[in-house]
């Protein structure tokens, strides 16, 4: 267990199961807190997350590459944000479904894509695709079926939960029987579990965030080490201090981002609706973050490979 923890890539991407862990326990064992456990979580992780996009977006590195794809990366994120506006203002419930789904198809691919990073077998690597894509459509049915249009209801939950857990350990022993056991499956395991709460929690926030905070660390873990890796001279010089090497520009905009957007958050719980209705503003954020990373990570861009992918792949 202590070599887990020393091992950073390990417990922060490949299989940072301890942060899901940690948060049931404190939701089951402290149901009083649940409140406190939401706002500490999106502000620490979720959004914090969800900020690492733009000091990743707006480096220096990518000016050249932004000016020559003004569409993708200037006149489409404008879209998306009128789009947000108008769609929470006059098909609420719909645009929330939508957001939802976006939510997990950008989850889901990053999930693939952590696998795609260190998985180099052909015949291994396609598994986890389909079942990673196979289980997450699962999970965003069950979501679907519980909190949207609740056809499983209490009456069956606990036998649906049974028969769910068993069809996970059986597909895990498959994936023992095909590939052996190796760090790959343990990517391959994060992938499948990071929606499996939306089988048992009974608030759908809870159904976004716990699993998730898997997700949130393997980016913040990686886009940290993009900027740090891009900016080595100034931030690893070992002739600066340490206040100003770990508070870099990486870490304040993340900080204050979050701040602010967790702020927001919270407002969704305020009574005064025209208050309330600024949730609108963070969900936007990470609406933005969803399409953005979608043209951040093509590695089927020479500009993405030698500005992210080979950072990535050094040590």
């Amino acid at each position: 267990m202590f070599n887990y923890f020393l091992n950073k890539e390990i417990a922060l991407v490949k299989f940072p199961i301890v942060f899901p862990i940690i948060y049931g326990f404190i939701l089951f064992t402290f149901p009083q807190f649940e409140t406190h456990l939401v706002i500490l979580t999106i502000f620490l992780l979720a959004e914090t997350h969800f900020g690492a996009t733009w000091p990743f977006f707006l480096d220096k590195v990518n000016f050249d590459h932004i000016k020559s794809k003004k569409i993708a990366f200037i006149a489409f994120p404008i879209f998306i944000i009128f789009f947000c506006l108008l769609g929470f203002l006059f098909i609420r419930d719909l645009f929330l479904l939508l957001f939802f789904a976006a939510n997990v198809y950008h989850v889901t691919r990053q999930s693939w894509g952590v696998c795609n990073l260190y998985c180099k077998k052909k015949e291994e690597n396609k598994f986890q695709e389909n079942l990673i894509y196979i289980v997450n459509l699962f999970f965003f049915l069950v979501a679907f079926f519980r909190f949207y249009y609740p056809l499983i209801n209490e009456e069956i939950i606990f036998t649906f939960n049974i028969i769910v857990f068993l069809s996970i350990i059986l597909l895990f022993c498959i994936y023992i029987y095909k590939f052996k056991y190796s760090e790959n499956f343990l990517t391959f395991v994060t992938g499948c579990l990071i929606f499996y709460p939306t089988c048992f929690v009974s608030n759908p926030v809870h159904a976004i965030i716990m699993g998730v905070t898997m997700h949130y660390t393997q980016y913040l873990y990686l886009t940290h080490k993009v900027y740090t890796k891009r900016n080595t001279s100034v931030i690893l010089d070992k002739n600066i201090n340490f206040y100003k090497k770990f508070f870099n520009k990486y870490v304040i905009t993340i900080l204050i981002y979050s701040l602010i957007m967790a702020t927001f958050s919270n407002f969704g719980r305020l009574s005064d609706e025209l208050l309330k209705a600024l949730i609108i503003i963070p969900i936007t954020g990470q609406m933005l973050h969803f399409y953005l990373d979608s043209q951040l990570w093509k590695f089927s861009e020479k500009h993405n490979r030698d500005n992210i992918l080979r950072h990535i792949n050094s040590e």
